[in-house]
């Protein structure tokens, strides 16, 4: 079982600019100035082993999407603008000849409807391709509204009739565990603005959790530190915990506190509690360059050595980034 995240960006995209790659291009011939590569091969040897990640890559540009990979049907998390990548991915797997066209079943897990966890789907090619099944899952009624406004006019200019793939809206009960695609699968109300849902996705004994846009209070007086939290239960031994902390914590609990996301905090003292074995933030701030998100990935675990009292700790912990893929 494998988790790809095509999308990690939160609120907006964040452009890669040309001033941007202009300074990695520099800091990596800085520390190439010394070397002489053999070859194209002793080049990628060097970027992959001794640049830092900040010069060498891009935390990413893409609004939420992941995808969880396990059998031939898809389970996809929000429908961000990675969806778009993600969906340009499997047409190239036909054009490969590793899928066929048509005949593919896509779920998509919608944790909400603000524009950039749905932005994306009007650019998933494979919705326009007859004989695919795209099956959309929430817990907000009437959903398949949200997703019709977006594709009228004046918003865009194809229509969600159009596509002409079979998309059917399915609105879950809150608190009931479901079978999907092998899957058990049960959410979550979270505190978010026009509230969000968590997902908590089980299979032979392996556990992965998508919380996004969720905000959990950090003050010692909050139910984030009483042990009857709901949150503890439904994080409770997840191989994969996916987080929202798109905040630093001076943003969390001052200038943005009851904006509905979290921060590091939170995501180390609930992971901790709940016994997660791996963690990893996600809808970064899209404000963030990759040295501040590098910054506050540096900051969290320093954090987790902190909290543990300054004791060795099992948990993992990673800065979600559009092409990451971890194994479960």
């Amino acid at each position: 079982m494998r988790v790809y995240f095509w999308g990690t960006r939160g609120s907006l995209p964040a452009s890669i600019t040309a001033e941007t790659v202009r300074a990695k291009i520099i800091r990596a011939l800085e520390a190439a100035k010394a070397r002489a590569f053999k070859d194209r091969a002793d080049i990628e040897r060097f970027v992959d082993t001794e640049l830092p990640f900040t010069v060498s890559r891009t935390f990413g540009s893409n609004t939420a999407c992941i995808e969880i990979k396990d059998g031939d049907e898809y389970i996809i998390c929000d429908a961000g603008t990675g969806l778009r990548d993600f969906g340009n991915h499997h047409m190239k797997l036909i054009t490969q000849g590793l899928r066929r066209a048509g005949g593919s079943t896509f779920h998509i897990f919608m944790s909400h409807f603000h524009w950039d966890h749905i932005q994306g789907f009007p650019f998933f090619t494979p919705a326009y391709t007859p004989g695919n099944q795209v099956k959309i899952y929430g817990y907000h009624e009437k959903f398949e509204e949200f997703f019709t406004k977006q594709q009228s006019h004046p918003y865009f200019p194809v229509p969600l009739a159009a596509m002409n793939a079979d998309i059917q809206f399915i609105t879950l009960d809150p608190g009931k565990t479901v079978r999907i695609s092998g899957f058990d699968v049960f959410g979550i109300e979270q505190q978010h603005p026009g509230v969000s849902y968590g997902f908590r996705f089980e299979k032979e004994g392996k556990s992965i959790v998508y919380s996004s846009d969720a905000e959990h209070k950090t003050n010692f007086n909050s139910p984030a530190r009483d042990e009857n939290y709901p949150f503890l239960g439904f994080f409770q031994d997840a191989d994969l915990l996916i987080f929202d902390a798109q905040y630093d914590w001076n943003e969390a609990v001052q200038s943005k506190e009851d904006w509905g996301h979290s921060c590091y905090v939170a995501a180390v003292e609930l992971a901790v509690k709940a016994k997660v074995k791996r963690l990893c933030l996600f809808h970064n701030e899209p404000t963030y360059t990759d040295e501040k998100l590098e910054a506050l990935l540096e900051d969290t675990r320093n954090y987790l050595n902190i909290y543990n009292d300054r004791k060795p700790h099992p948990l993992i912990i990673d800065l979600a980034y559009d092409g990451q893929e971890i194994e479960i």
